[in-house]
């Protein structure tokens, strides 16, 4: 029992001494203590909530704050403003002049009154496509569905018109134009659809009614012509192709 007291005392034995032990733990009590009345100062102590304005201004600084200054100059010599005031109106980007539109719809409608050459030579068609709508709308009021018929029709005419003007005049015309003037010169025949809806034309006044409508159109339309492209003496040759032309449109309104 002896030699096992002995053992056990040389087990427990350690080269670790107990005064290293003690400091330590005497070394960390005051840094806790150090940390803890740092802490306890730094909350003591009351924070702003804020820097008075005074004390910035005192330091020095002039301008105005969380404000930019603002610069006229800069704006107006920007170019992306100066483009936008001298961008045309929409009306005139989209080639819609309503002033053009009426001198040409009463140059149609008064087939004695001389055309401006300037005005007819424009690609305008939105009188055209306006005129050819009502005609099919007429057309349908009087119970005929000939919306086809008439977009069909006005797209060949068009093409065989342009091509014989094109043999026939020394400077040429575009389709557009050919269009526009033929659309135009369309009107007459819309008032004609429109009397369908009321009464029958499928008697001796809706055949003349329909001959004096078609003589109409067609003198307009060769009128415009010779005016745009300077073809004076050739007003009937170019009247007879416009006269089948429109005799088309005759021939869908009475029947």
């Amino acid at each position: 029992m002896s030699n096992f007291g002995e053992f056990d005392s040389d087990f427990y034995q350690s080269n670790y001494p107990i005064d290293n032990q003690e400091q330590s733990l005497n070394d960390s009590n005051a840094y806790g203590n150090l940390y803890g009345s740092g802490k306890l100062q730094a909350r003591e102590q009351p924070q702003p909530d804020f820097v008075p304005l005074e004390m910035l201004t005192s330091s020095g600084y002039e301008g105005q704050f969380f404000q930019p200054a603002f610069n006229p100059d800069s704006y107006s010599q920007s170019p992306y403003i100066d483009s936008f005031d001298e961008e045309p109106p929409l009306l005139e980007e989209l080639g819609i002049n309503f002033d053009h539109i009426w001198q040409k719809t009463l140059t149609v409608l008064n087939p004695l009154k001389p055309a401006d050459g300037s005005i007819m030579n424009e690609m305008d068609l939105t009188g055209p496509i306006l005129f050819c709508v009502a005609l099919g709308a007429t057309l349908l009021l009087a119970g005929k569905v000939q919306f086809g018929y008439v977009y069909g029709m006005s797209a060949i005419g068009c093409l065989g018109i342009h091509a014989l003007l094109n043999l026939m005049s020394s400077s040429g015309v575009s389709c557009g134009c050919v269009a526009s003037v033929l659309g135009y010169c369309l009107l007459p025949m819309v008032i004609l659809s429109s009397c369908s809806v009321f009464f029958s034309l499928q008697d001796p006044f809706g055949i003349v009614s329909a001959l004096v409508i078609i003589g109409w159109c067609s003198l307009s339309a060769s009128k415009i012509f010779i005016s745009a492209l300077d073809m004076e003496g050739q007003q009937f040759l170019i009247a007879y192709p416009c006269a089948l032309f429109y005799g088309l449109f005759a021939l869908l309104t009475v029947f």
